[in-house]
Protein backbone atom coordinates (compact mmCIF):
# COMPACT_ATOMS: atom_id res chain seq x y z
CA UNK A 1 0.00 0.00 0.00
CA UNK A 2 1.68 3.11 -1.14
CA UNK A 3 2.24 5.67 1.22
CA UNK A 4 2.12 8.68 -0.97
CA UNK A 5 -0.24 11.63 -0.10
CA UNK A 6 -2.08 13.40 -2.20
CA UNK A 7 -1.94 17.41 -1.93
CA UNK A 8 -4.61 20.04 -3.58
CA UNK A 9 -2.30 22.61 -5.47
CA UNK A 10 -3.64 25.68 -4.33
CA UNK A 11 -7.00 23.96 -3.26
CA UNK A 12 -8.12 22.14 -6.26
CA UNK A 13 -7.11 24.89 -8.99
CA UNK A 14 -8.11 22.55 -11.65
CA UNK A 15 -11.49 22.79 -10.99
CA UNK A 16 -12.60 25.67 -8.19
CA UNK A 17 -10.95 29.34 -8.08
CA UNK A 18 -7.47 28.95 -6.76
CA UNK A 19 -6.73 30.06 -2.99
CA UNK A 20 -9.88 30.10 -2.02
CA UNK A 21 -12.17 28.56 0.94
CA UNK A 22 -14.32 27.33 -1.14
CA UNK A 23 -11.23 25.64 -3.13
CA UNK A 24 -10.02 24.42 0.00
CA UNK A 25 -13.17 23.12 1.53
CA UNK A 26 -13.58 21.24 -1.99
CA UNK A 27 -10.76 19.80 -2.54
CA UNK A 28 -10.93 18.84 1.25
CA UNK A 29 -14.40 17.13 0.22
CA UNK A 30 -12.40 15.14 -2.49
CA UNK A 31 -10.45 13.44 -0.23
CA UNK A 32 -6.58 15.01 0.07
CA UNK A 33 -4.05 14.50 2.58
CA UNK A 34 -3.01 17.93 2.63
CA UNK A 35 -3.22 21.81 0.84
CA UNK A 36 -0.81 23.41 -0.48
CA UNK A 37 -1.28 27.22 -0.49
CA UNK A 38 0.49 30.57 -1.01
CA UNK A 39 1.19 33.61 1.15
CA UNK A 40 1.88 37.13 0.63
CA UNK A 41 1.69 40.70 3.49
CA UNK A 42 -0.28 43.20 2.43
CA UNK A 43 0.46 46.66 3.50
CA UNK A 44 -0.84 46.61 6.69
CA UNK A 45 1.00 43.44 7.69
CA UNK A 46 -1.68 40.50 7.28
CA UNK A 47 -0.91 37.83 5.82
CA UNK A 48 -3.26 36.65 2.64
CA UNK A 49 -3.40 33.81 0.38
CA UNK A 50 -3.41 34.65 -3.46
CA UNK A 51 -0.19 33.12 -5.62
CA UNK A 52 0.66 36.52 -7.25
CA UNK A 53 2.13 39.33 -6.00
CA UNK A 54 -0.62 41.45 -7.59
CA UNK A 55 -4.31 40.63 -7.54
CA UNK A 56 -5.08 41.21 -11.77
CA UNK A 57 -4.77 37.32 -12.87
CA UNK A 58 -6.98 35.68 -9.95
CA UNK A 59 -9.48 38.58 -8.87
CA UNK A 60 -11.19 41.86 -10.43
CA UNK A 61 -9.21 44.15 -8.16
CA UNK A 62 -5.50 45.79 -9.48
CA UNK A 63 -2.67 46.40 -8.04
CA UNK A 64 0.58 44.55 -5.84
CA UNK A 65 -0.43 43.26 -2.30
CA UNK A 66 2.19 44.76 -0.76
CA UNK A 67 1.06 48.31 -1.62
CA UNK A 68 -2.91 47.18 -0.35
CA UNK A 69 -4.29 46.60 3.48
CA UNK A 70 -6.61 43.30 4.04
CA UNK A 71 -9.55 45.49 4.23
CA UNK A 72 -8.93 47.09 0.27
CA UNK A 73 -8.17 43.33 -0.72
CA UNK A 74 -11.28 42.10 0.47
CA UNK A 75 -13.15 44.44 -1.55
CA UNK A 76 -12.17 42.34 -4.09
CA UNK A 77 -13.75 38.89 -5.97
CA UNK A 78 -11.42 36.11 -6.30
CA UNK A 79 -14.10 34.13 -7.88
CA UNK A 80 -15.57 35.69 -10.79
CA UNK A 81 -12.41 34.85 -13.03
CA UNK A 82 -13.02 31.46 -13.37
CA UNK A 83 -16.89 31.48 -15.33
CA UNK A 84 -14.95 29.26 -17.64
CA UNK A 85 -14.88 26.24 -14.93
CA UNK A 86 -17.44 23.58 -15.82
CA UNK A 87 -18.55 23.67 -12.10
CA UNK A 88 -19.20 27.39 -12.06
CA UNK A 89 -21.56 28.90 -9.95
CA UNK A 90 -22.97 32.52 -9.51
CA UNK A 91 -21.78 32.23 -5.64
CA UNK A 92 -18.31 32.01 -6.65
CA UNK A 93 -18.34 35.92 -7.21
CA UNK A 94 -18.83 36.49 -3.78
CA UNK A 95 -15.47 34.64 -2.65
CA UNK A 96 -12.74 36.63 -1.42
CA UNK A 97 -8.91 36.43 -1.06
CA UNK A 98 -8.77 34.52 2.19
CA UNK A 99 -6.52 35.77 4.95
CA UNK A 100 -4.10 32.68 6.50
CA UNK A 101 -6.17 33.15 9.48
CA UNK A 102 -9.60 32.55 7.52
CA UNK A 103 -7.88 29.43 6.08
CA UNK A 104 -6.51 27.83 9.16
CA UNK A 105 -9.92 28.19 11.21
CA UNK A 106 -11.32 26.37 8.01
CA UNK A 107 -9.11 23.45 8.62
CA UNK A 108 -9.27 23.44 12.08
CA UNK A 109 -11.58 19.96 12.23
CA UNK A 110 -10.05 18.07 9.92
CA UNK A 111 -6.58 15.96 10.37
CA UNK A 112 -4.67 17.27 6.92
CA UNK A 113 -1.32 18.30 6.62
CA UNK A 114 -0.73 22.30 5.63
CA UNK A 115 2.23 23.20 2.88
CA UNK A 116 2.54 27.11 3.10
CA UNK A 117 4.60 28.79 0.70
CA UNK A 118 6.38 32.20 1.19
CA UNK A 119 6.79 34.03 -2.01
CA UNK A 120 9.55 35.72 -1.85
CA UNK A 121 11.27 34.71 -3.81
CA UNK A 122 10.28 37.74 -6.48
CA UNK A 123 9.20 40.39 -3.66
CA UNK A 124 10.84 40.55 -0.22
CA UNK A 125 8.21 40.69 3.11
CA UNK A 126 10.12 42.21 5.91
CA UNK A 127 8.77 40.20 8.88
CA UNK A 128 6.87 37.64 6.81
CA UNK A 129 8.11 35.28 8.56
CA UNK A 130 7.35 36.09 12.11
CA UNK A 131 3.86 37.14 10.95
CA UNK A 132 3.26 33.44 9.22
CA UNK A 133 4.59 31.43 12.68
CA UNK A 134 2.71 33.59 14.88
CA UNK A 135 -0.46 32.30 12.56
CA UNK A 136 0.40 29.30 12.58
CA UNK A 137 1.03 29.33 16.45
CA UNK A 138 -2.22 30.73 17.58
CA UNK A 139 -4.50 29.09 15.17
CA UNK A 140 -3.03 25.94 13.33
CA UNK A 141 -3.48 23.78 16.23
CA UNK A 142 -0.91 20.32 16.42
CA UNK A 143 -1.24 19.69 12.55
CA UNK A 144 1.68 19.28 10.45
CA UNK A 145 2.49 22.40 8.61
CA UNK A 146 5.51 22.77 6.14
CA UNK A 147 7.02 25.86 5.14
CA UNK A 148 8.16 26.37 1.29
CA UNK A 149 9.95 28.89 -0.49
CA UNK A 150 12.07 28.91 -4.05
CA UNK A 151 13.83 31.28 -1.59
CA UNK A 152 16.38 29.84 0.50
CA UNK A 153 17.10 32.77 2.62
CA UNK A 154 13.29 32.87 3.77
CA UNK A 155 13.45 29.24 4.71
CA UNK A 156 16.87 29.62 6.85
CA UNK A 157 14.91 32.85 8.88
CA UNK A 158 12.19 30.32 9.67
CA UNK A 159 14.47 27.88 11.05
CA UNK A 160 16.49 30.68 12.98
CA UNK A 161 13.05 31.59 14.29
CA UNK A 162 11.65 28.29 15.47
CA UNK A 163 14.03 25.60 14.77
CA UNK A 164 11.56 22.63 15.65
CA UNK A 165 9.81 24.02 12.32
CA UNK A 166 9.47 21.91 9.08
CA UNK A 167 11.19 23.47 6.06
CA UNK A 168 11.33 22.57 2.19
CA UNK A 169 13.03 24.19 -0.56
CA UNK A 170 11.00 24.43 -3.84
CA UNK A 171 13.00 23.57 -7.04
CA UNK A 172 12.87 22.98 -10.60
CA UNK A 173 16.18 21.72 -10.47
CA UNK A 174 18.90 20.65 -7.66
CA UNK A 175 22.29 18.89 -7.64
CA UNK A 176 22.75 16.49 -4.76
CA UNK A 177 19.83 16.88 -3.42
CA UNK A 178 20.38 15.01 -0.39
CA UNK A 179 23.32 17.20 0.51
CA UNK A 180 20.68 19.86 -0.05
CA UNK A 181 18.12 18.21 2.78
CA UNK A 182 21.37 17.26 5.24
CA UNK A 183 23.16 20.40 5.27
CA UNK A 184 20.25 23.02 5.44
CA UNK A 185 18.21 20.90 7.62
CA UNK A 186 14.91 20.26 5.08
CA UNK A 187 12.40 18.43 6.02
CA UNK A 188 11.89 17.76 2.47
CA UNK A 189 12.36 18.87 -1.09
CA UNK A 190 9.70 20.11 -3.85
CA UNK A 191 10.61 19.25 -7.15
CA UNK A 192 8.35 19.88 -10.45
CA UNK A 193 7.31 16.62 -11.66
CA UNK A 194 9.69 17.14 -15.05
CA UNK A 195 12.43 16.65 -12.76
CA UNK A 196 11.64 14.29 -10.96
CA UNK A 197 10.33 11.87 -13.75
CA UNK A 198 13.19 12.43 -16.27
CA UNK A 199 15.74 11.67 -13.16
CA UNK A 200 14.32 8.98 -11.19
CA UNK A 201 17.92 7.02 -11.05
CA UNK A 202 19.95 10.04 -9.37
CA UNK A 203 16.84 10.59 -7.08
CA UNK A 204 16.56 7.13 -5.91
CA UNK A 205 16.70 6.73 -2.18
CA UNK A 206 15.09 10.08 -1.45
CA UNK A 207 11.61 9.83 -2.86
CA UNK A 208 10.27 9.87 0.62
CA UNK A 209 11.39 12.90 0.87
CA UNK A 210 10.25 14.21 -1.68
CA UNK A 211 6.88 16.42 -2.82
CA UNK A 212 6.11 16.90 -6.51
CA UNK A 213 4.31 19.47 -8.25
CA UNK A 214 2.33 20.07 -10.20
CA UNK A 215 0.91 16.13 -11.55
CA UNK A 216 -2.04 16.29 -13.17
CA UNK A 217 -1.82 14.14 -16.24
CA UNK A 218 -2.80 10.12 -15.34
CA UNK A 219 0.68 9.07 -16.06
CA UNK A 220 2.45 11.38 -14.09
CA UNK A 221 0.23 10.56 -10.65
CA UNK A 222 0.08 6.87 -11.51
CA UNK A 223 4.37 6.50 -12.04
CA UNK A 224 5.04 8.90 -8.85
CA UNK A 225 2.72 6.72 -6.85
CA UNK A 226 4.76 3.77 -8.29
CA UNK A 227 7.89 5.74 -6.79
CA UNK A 228 6.15 6.00 -3.70
CA UNK A 229 7.11 9.89 -3.05
CA UNK A 230 5.99 11.44 -0.38
CA UNK A 231 3.70 13.84 -1.64
CA UNK A 232 1.45 14.65 -5.33
CA UNK A 233 1.04 17.68 -5.23
CA UNK A 234 -2.01 18.02 -7.67
CA UNK A 235 -5.01 20.44 -9.36
CA UNK A 236 -7.06 17.82 -9.84
CA UNK A 237 -6.96 16.01 -6.16
CA UNK A 238 -10.15 14.03 -6.96
CA UNK A 239 -8.82 12.18 -9.84
CA UNK A 240 -4.93 11.80 -7.85
CA UNK A 241 -7.01 10.53 -4.75
CA UNK A 242 -8.97 7.88 -6.99
CA UNK A 243 -5.86 6.77 -8.38
CA UNK A 244 -3.97 6.19 -4.53
CA UNK A 245 -7.54 3.93 -3.68
CA UNK A 246 -7.53 2.43 -6.54
CA UNK A 247 -3.68 1.11 -5.98
CA UNK A 248 -4.30 0.45 -2.21
CA UNK A 249 -7.45 -1.63 -3.26
CA UNK A 250 -5.45 -3.66 -4.96
CA UNK A 251 -2.69 -4.24 -2.71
Amino acid sequence: MTGTKIFGHRGAKGSYPENTLIGFQKAIDEGVDGLEIDVHMTADGEIVVIHDERLDRTTDGDGYVKDLTLEEIKEYSAGSRFPHFRNYEATWDIEKVPSLQEVLELLTPYDIELNIELKTNRLLYTGIEENVLALVHQYGGDRKVIYSSFHLPTLLRLKALDESVDIALLSREISHPYDYIQTLGLEGLHLDVNTVLSNVHQLKGIFGDLRVWTANESNEIKQLLDLNVNAIITDFPEKAAFYKSERQAYA
